[in-house]
């Protein structure tokens, strides 16, 4: 073990990932004082810098908070937390400036106004947008500089936590397993902020990066924090489906310009399932594609845009047009095989509107938090916005509850280990979860699921990355199976109508039975 694996370090801040909501909270912590910020990768790698579609804020004259509010309570299925929401639509506005400010350059029309995109679910014009479709990427890319050049923020990549350091009911930092010195760290803050992103690239078929593996929802339910809506997994309905092959999120703003989901036979089918057809809400969409997979016996159905001007699209998509192109598929001339893949967690930490957990010292933003904006079903475009807002929310909040370090037991490493291969050890798991805690459950599928994630733990310790894994999933397989209804995201087979009487969240707190919260 070297020197730099021993070290104890602290800070008046510890953030843990560095997606969008890391980086948003770092800049924003950095302004009050010493910040270290833990990546388990490379900086660059993250959900937020995939993201292609952009982020939803009502800033056209025709649009306003309350319509934005209207379209993502209408998606969530009555299971939104309306305040959540209400904050996370009013503060979009000057959520965007801020990230102009910073250098966040937003794609403009011919007249210098916002270009604004549409996408499934929304009934106006409110998608924000940078470098066509690659919008996460330029604005990781900019935050990702801010963060580098200031001198207040330590970073450390390839760094995992891998326990949150928990006194009397108070977090005050986290051990650290420093992947590059194959040793461990104590990091020591009395504000610790999770935006460890979310748990989708479990499965087999995602459109998430293999870090997206829930590992701060294990960190948090092992220290005692409460987690919630863990039956939620969207499902995107379009990734660019090749048999074999990692799975490419084809964004939702295509549908927005117009293209058209086809099934096997060339039939447009989204008419048939909603009124708004392919602009319907994601939950919908993917459902109906699930539907006409089954019914034609089919690994995928198409995306068609062939009908719209080629020039256009390859400006606007320039990303998808020439990762398609590298596969072989001209999108201006030939239909994109497409299919359903695991893309965003609903579930998570249970917070506050502030962002605080039940664990004074902690709190969480992004993807790893739950605040219920999202309810059973996310609406498009709304998970970038929820980082930035949430994440600045944090911070402020956290300012006002810090309290001091103090003198803590210190251990230099609790015998964490990584898994060797994650692709290799995990693959037989992530088609476990695909095929019984998939897009469609039930619960033949959802007991068997349980019963071998179950098997799967006994011969492993519980100081490990396979162990956070299994936990994570677990929690999902244990929620889906309890929620006796179908909902947005969560559809059982067995109970296919959506039922009054599950108006509620279902929550896991370590050592207790799980318990209900009614909206």
């Amino acid at each position: 073990m070297s020197n730099q694996s021993k070290q104890i370090i602290e800070a008046d801040f510890l953030i843990i990932g560095s997606g969008l909501a890391g980086l948003y909270a770092a800049l924003c912590a950095a302004r009050h004082g010493n910040v270290v910020l833990i990546t388990k990768s490379a900086l660059s790698e993250s959900n937020s810098f995939q993201a292609q579609g952009g982020i939803a804020a009502a800033i056209s004259p025709e649009d306003s908070p309350a319509l934005h509010l209207g379209d993502t309570l209408r998606a969530g299925r009555d299971l939104c937390n309306r305040q959540a929401v209400e904050i996370l639509t009013q503060e979009a506005l000057p959520a965007m400036k801020d990230l102009e400010n910073l250098g966040v350059s937003f794609d403009r029309n011919g007249a210098g106004n916002l270009d604004l995109g549409q996408e499934g679910g929304h009934s106006r014009r409110r998608i924000l947008h940078a470098s066509g479709s690659a919008t996460g990427q330029s604005m990781i890319t900019v935050l990702s500089r801010r963060v580098l050049e200031n001198r207040r923020i330590r970073l450390l990549e390839y760094t995992t936590a891998t326990e949150l350091l928990v006194n009397e009911g108070r977090c005050f930092g986290a051990l650290a397993y420093q992947r590059n010195e194959h040793g461990s760290q104590t990091l020591l803050a009395p504000t610790t902020i999770l935006a460890t992103g979310g748990a989708a690239a479990l499965y087999q078929q995602t459109s998430n990066p293999p870090t997206a593996t829930g590992e701060g929802i294990a960190l948090a339910y092992r220290a005692g924090a409460a987690i919630k809506d863990m039956e939620f997994m969207q499902f995107h309905p379009t990734a660019l489906y090749q048999k074999g092959k990692r799975s490419f999120l084809i964004s939702e703003s295509l549908r927005g310009e117009g293209a058209y989901l086809l099934n096997p036979a060339g039939h447009r089918f989204m008419p048939e399932y909603h009124e708004l057809a392919e602009l319907a809400p994601r939950d919908v969409v993917a459902a109906a594609i699930h539907s006409e997979m089954k019914k034609a016996g089919a690994d995928c159905v198409f995306l068609s845009l062939t009908h719209l001007n080629a020039d256009f699209m390859k400006r606007r998509f320039s990303n998808i047009y020439k990762t398609c192109l590298e596969q072989g598929i001209d999108i201006t001339r030939q239909l994109i095989p497409v299919a359903p893949a695991a893309h965003y967690t609903i579930g998570g930490v249970r917070t506050d509107l502030d962002g605080r957990t039940n664990l004074d010292g902690l709190w969480a933003c992004g993807e790893v938090a739950c605040t219920g904006v999202h309810g059973a079903n996310r609406l498009a475009s709304n998970s970038l916005l929820e980082c930035v807002v949430f994440a600045k929310r944090a911070v402020e909040t956290a300012l006002r509850s810090r309290a001091p370090v103090g003198r803590l037991p210190i251990r230099e490493g609790n015998g964490w280990s990584p898994l060797e291969d994650p692709s290799k050890e995990w693959e037989p798991t992530a088609r476990l979860l695909t095929e019984q805690v998939g897009l469609v459950r039930n619960r033949a599928g959802l007991s068997e699921a349980l019963k071998n994630l179950e098997k799967l733990g006994k011969n492993n310790g519980t100081a490990s990355e396979w162990h956070d894994r299994l936990l994570v999933a677990s929690l999902m397989a244990k929620a889906a199976l309890l929620r006796e209804e179908s909902r947005g995201v969560h559809r059982r087979e067995d109970f296919p109508a959506q039922e009054q009487s599950w108006q509620k969240h279902i929550v896991f707190q370590k050592g207790r039975e799980p318990g209900f919260l009614w909206n």
